[in-house]
């Protein structure tokens, strides 16, 4: 059984619905991203990195090829494509007995995907910060 915070972060991903990232943050949520070696701690800067992922990151070719449940936390092994490079990577996720998610942090291969998503992340950051 997919637990509910996951159900509602495919949901989110579906959509494209980065609103519901409110609903499913701890208020001190930590990100931890394949290419920024300090971790981005609270509700704010996760939902900025996590918004900005599920628009890098997400397209046709995106897809969670395996899910691994434990009692508040999921491993999501991922693949996708990119100006044509194929990342391969995982979604460590926690969250807390409110299931809100406390910790998320991504791991991602080979470098040249790794290089592609610090390019589409850096655009998708570039973007968000002048919507804001």
């Amino acid at each position: 059984m997919i637990p509910s915070v996951i159900q509602t972060w495919h949901q989110l991903l579906k959509t494209q619905n980065t609103a519901l990232l409110d609903e499913i943050l701890a208020d001190d949520a930590r990100m931890h991203s394949p290419v920024i070696h300090t971790v981005q701690e609270g509700k704010e800067i996760t939902k900025m990195y996590l918004s900005c992922a599920a628009t890098a990151l997400f397209n046709d070719s995106f897809k969670y090829v395996r899910e691994v449940y434990d009692d508040g936390f999921a491993l999501l092994e991922f693949e996708t494509i990119i100006d044509g490079i194929t990342i391969n990577g995982v979604d460590m996720i926690s969250w807390n007995k409110d299931n809100l998610i406390t910790d998320f942090k991504v791991m991602a291969r080979p470098l040249k995907g790794i290089n592609t998503l610090h390019k589409a992340m850096g655009e998708a950051l570039e973007h968000y910060m002048k919507a804001q």
